[in-house]
C-alpha cells in the first residue's frame, strides 16, 4: 500500500513540474520538432544561429555572458522583425560554426564572413548583405608608408599565412589575379587563423592581414593583448569589404524572410547607427566604392 502511495506521489509530482516549465516558459511550449506555441496560440520556430564567440566586435561574448557584436546585434533586430521565428544564439568556433550551418547542425551562423565562389556551393547567401567590414594590413610602425597591397607587394614584403579555407586568402588571391605583375607573395597557412599582430612584431614576417575590428581590440583597445604594440604597429587598411550571414542549404524560406527583414533596417538607418557603435565608423559611407 505505501508503495502504490509512492508512485502516486512521484506521479502527480512529474505532473506539477511540468505545468510550472510550461509556465516559466513564458506561456508558451515548446514541441520535439522545433517549434513553441505561444500564449495566442500561434506557432513559432525556434532557429539556431551560430555564432564565433571570440572575434570581438563582429560576435563576441560580453561580460555578462550574452552574444553580441555587430553582426549579433543585427540578428536580433531581424528576429524582432520575424514574428515567426525564435532565435535561439550558440556561441562557438570559426570551424564549427562554418561545419555546423554546412551539416545542418545550426540553421545559420555569423562570423564576419566573405563571400567566396566555394562557400556559395556548401551554403546560402542571400539577396541582402548584413554589414562591412575593413581589411588591413597590420605592419611596423617603421612600414606605416606601406598603404596597400600594391605597396607591399612592390617592396617585396613576407606576408603571414592564411588558410586556403579563410575568405581573406581568397581576398589576396583575387587581387593577386587582378594583379599578375605586381602579386602579393601568398602562402596557405595550416591554421584557420594566425596571430599575426605577434607575428609582425616579432619580425617573422613583415605584414599580415587583419579585420580593422580585431586590430581595434587586441592593439588598441586598453584592456587589448597586445595594447603595449599600441605605438610600435598601425592599420592601413586596403579594402572594405560586404559581410553575409551563412544559412544552411535547406533553409532558403529562412533566408528570404532575413532578407525582407534586413531591407527594412537599412532603410531605417539601423546598420548604421551599429557600425558606429561596435566599429567607431559608419562604414556604409563608403559603400558606393565597395568592390566586393
Amino acid at each position: 500500500m505505501k508503495f502504490n502511495k509512492l508512485l502516486k506521489f512521484a506521479a502527480v509530482s512529474f505532473a506539477s513540474i511540468s505545468i510550472l516549465a510550461a509556465c516559466g516558459n513564458g506561456g508558451s511550449e515548446q514541441s520535439s520538432n522545433g517549434t513553441t506555441t505561444t500564449e495566442d496560440g500561434s506557432e513559432v520556430r525556434i532557429v539556431k544561429v551560430a555564432y564565433d564567440q571570440a572575434s570581438k566586435p563582429m560576435t563576441y561574448i560580453d561580460e555578462n555572458g550574452n552574444a553580441t557584436g555587430y553582426d549579433v546585434e543585427v540578428m536580433k533586430l531581424v528576429d524582432e522583425l520575424l514574428p515567426e521565428y525564435q532565435f535561439d544564439y550558440v556561441g562557438t568556433t570559426s570551424d564549427d560554426l562554418l561545419i555546423g550551418v554546412e551539416q545542418g547542425k545550426y540553421h545559420a551562423g555569423v562570423k564576419n564572413a566573405f563571400w567566396t565562389e566555394e562557400r556559395s556551393q556548401k551554403f546560402i547567401f542571400p539577396k541582402e548583405f548584413l554589414g562591412l567590414s575593413s581589411a588591413g594590413l597590420v605592419l611596423k610602425k617603421e612600414n606605416e608608408h606601406i598603404k596597400n597591397l600594391n605597396d607591399f607587394a612592390s617592396a617585396d614584403m613576407t606576408l603571414a599565412p592564411i588558410a586556403a579555407n579563410n575568405a581573406q586568402y581568397t581576398v589576396i588571391a583575387e587581387h593577386n589575379e587582378a594583379n599578375p605583375d605586381n602579386p602579393v607573395k601568398l602562402q596557405a597557412g595550416e591554421d584557420f587563423t594566425v596571430d599575426v599582430v605577434q607575428w609582425v612584431n616579432e619580425g617573422r614576417v613583415d605584414g599580415g592581414v587583419i579585420i580593422e575590428g580585431a586590430f581595434k581590440g587586441q592593439v588598441l583597445d586598453e584592456n587589448g593583448p597586445y595594447h603595449n604594440l599600441k605605438d610600435e604597429v598601425v592599420y592601413n587598411e586596403f579594402a572594405v569589404i560586404k559581410t553575409w550571414p551563412l544559412f544552411n542549404r535547406e533553409e532558403q524560406e529562412f533566408a528570404d524572410a532575413y532578407d525582407k527583414a534586413i531591407v527594412q533596417l537599412k532603410e531605417e538607418g539601423k546598420l548604421r547607427e551599429l557600425s558606429t557603435q561596435f566599429y567607431g565608423r559608419d562604414l556604409f559611407e563608403v559603400l558606393d566604392q565597395v568592390k566586393r
